[in-house]
């Protein structure tokens, strides 16, 4: 049996309402429940119950984040990474979460990224252009060589467009 607090609630009902937002890791969760001033033993049992009801898993999570950021915001995977260890995700589930990306996608993401700042960045002078670009694909983690890449796949598929 869990011991409660001053406010009557145990453990378990704070960490129930705290995944009601959204996921979270075992790291996330271990942290909320300290602040709650429980005891060791009541959040490692808390925890486990939790792992054990598939309500906090390290594993689907990463999963999860990575197919989340790749449809809403596309980002290199060594960018999706760094978050990932921001979450205290281990390594190795960091390794088999990223393996859902193909080797290509950071050039693929990289260029759908460059052709909506291109068409955004259309009015500016191509040397400012190219480096608001270039600095915005940076800023998502891209390596500089697959920014130039797609920098030059963005001005060549303006540029097609420009010809039809």
């Amino acid at each position: 049996m869990h011991k409660k607090n001053k406010n009557g609630l145990s453990p378990m009902d704070y960490a129930l309402s705290y995944l009601t937002s959204k996921d979270r890791t075992y790291w996330e969760m271990q942290n909320y429940l300290d602040t709650k001033n429980f005891g060791e033993a009541d959040i490692e049992s808390t925890l486990n119950r939790l792992s054990e009801l598939g309500m906090i898993d390290d594993k689907k999570y990463a999963i999860r984040f990575v197919q989340t950021r790749l449809a809403s915001k596309p980002l290199s995977s060594d960018h999706i990474k760094r978050q990932l260890l921001d979450h205290h995700i281990s390594m190795d589930l960091i390794q088999e979460a990223l393996e859902q990306i193909s080797d290509d996608s950071d050039l693929v993401n990289a260029c759908e990224i460059a052709r909506k700042f291109y068409r955004q960045f259309a009015g500016l002078e191509t040397e400012k252009r190219r480096s608001r670009i270039l600095s915005r694909l940076q800023s998502r983690g891209f390596p500089v060589d697959i920014c130039y890449k797609a920098y030059q796949a963005a001005c060549d598929s303006y540029s097609e467009e420009a010809d039809n």
